[in-house]
């Protein structure tokens, strides 16, 4: 009767062994949570559009007929939307990584037709002081914010970054404007406060404060990626406009 109650005893020890193993086998093979996230930012940007953007309602940019280095032979339209964008974190974190004050640059060109949501290039640029956590928090948000297909989509070196603005100008800067450069002024209104466009959706994200109409003075991009070429436009569109996009949002679809 002993021998049979030790050799019980050893099966359940054996059995509960073998599901403690299972189980925690099992809780490994599951994927970690994806953490919570939110980014509230404020973005100067400006584009070689007429003032206003034309991309916010229709499936392709605007017509340029002889840009210097750009096609435009006989008279034809290019269609290309060049861009800048420089972004400043108001508030934000990616689990427990804090983004506050985080700030980057995105650059590029929408390309001709993006009724299929694909889009030619861009370059995403950070200031220095951005830490290796916020770089890869912050490009896994803007999957979300700019939720598009890249024929080519690259990290360019650090350069850090002049971002000033106030109700009348906005300024931005990459590398002293080495590699590129923002400038806007506001637009007159029936007041002097700015004018501002709301109820427009800015690309994936479910909010934003209205876009502040600012045509540019000059948006250039001078140190671009492998195969593209420099570009500068002078009065035409530029904006700036402050975002706010979550985890939650992107989990309701």
């Amino acid at each position: 009767m002993r021998k049979n109650l030790v050799l019980a005893g050893l099966v359940v020890a054996i059995c509960f062994a073998f599901g403690m193993a299972a189980a925690l086998a099992s809780d490994q093979a599951k994927p970690a949570a994806a953490p919570e996230w939110a980014m509230n930012a404020t973005a100067i940007e400006a584009c070689s559009c007429p003032m206003f953007c034309q991309c916010y309602f229709n499936a392709a940019p605007a017509g340029h007929v002889g840009h210097a280095g750009h096609g435009g032979h006989g008279g034809e339209a290019e269609h290309f939307c060049r861009f800048n964008n420089a972004y400043k974190v108001n508030r934000g974190h990616f689990g427990q990584t804090s983004l506050d004050g985080a700030k980057f640059w995105i650059a590029g060109d929408l390309g001709g037709d993006f009724s299929q949501g694909q889009m030619d290039w861009a370059v995403l640029h950070f200031d220095p002081a951005v830490t290796a956590q916020q770089r890869d928090a912050i490009t896994k948000i803007l999957a979300h914010v700019y939720p598009v297909k890249w024929n080519s989509f690259t990290v360019g070196k650090d350069a850090p970054m002049e971002w000033t603005h106030d109700k009348d100008k906005a300024v931005a800067r990459l590398d002293g404007g080495k590699m590129a450069e923002v400038v806007l002024k506001r637009f007159p209104g029936n007041t002097d406060d700015p004018v501002v466009m709301k109820n427009l959706k800015y690309w994936g994200t479910p909010r934003n404060d209205g876009f502040v109409m600012m045509p540019n003075e000059v948006q250039a991009l001078r140190a671009v990626p492998a195969g593209q070429k420099p570009f500068e436009f002078k009065g035409s569109n530029g904006f700036m406009i402050t975002i706010d996009i979550n985890s939650n949002d992107v989990k309701k679809g």
